[in-house]
């Protein structure tokens, strides 16, 4: 069962369709970490073009989840509520595996150093326990 819907999703962080690319969020330690589930469509608009005949959820979309699930728990704290997290960098970018319709991503984000306004997360992402993703994201909150 959800711990966040996708509306208390929206109450948290301002992405809106089609932009918002988390369905729910699992688990939430304010500040600390996050996880989110995408439940990848075979309706997404972006499958039309990427690839036709041969659907793949591309990698910056992935990255962009994880961005999000992090800006969830970043902006859980108490002190950033209200705010955005913007991105301010992408580190070390490794996709393992294809995310194709059907899929169910498990989003994992955990924030292990904030200074300031500044926060730095670590981020994989699983389909079926296989990870398919990881980059190390900075977030920016203003």
């Amino acid at each position: 069962m959800a711990l966040l819907t996708n509306k208390e999703i929206m109450e948290i962080i301002p992405h809106r369709q089609p932009m918002l690319l988390i369905d729910t969020v699992e688990e939430l330690e304010p500040g600390i970490r996050a996880v989110a589930k995408k439940c990848v469509s075979a309706a997404e608009p972006y499958f039309a073009g990427h690839f036709p005949g041969e659907p793949v959820m591309p990698g910056v979309l992935i990255v962009e989840a994880l961005a999000q699930t992090g800006a969830v728990a970043i902006l859980s704290r108490e002190e950033n509520k209200g705010k955005t997290a913007y991105f301010a960098g992408i580190d070390g970018a490794k996709f393992k595996q294809k995310v194709l319709p059907g899929d169910v991503l498990t989003l994992e984000t955990e924030i292990v150093k904030i200074k300031g306004p500044i926060g730095v997360g670590r981020a994989e992402a699983y389909v079926e326990g296989k990870l398919v993703c990881q980059a190390r994201l900075t977030f920016a909150i203003g």
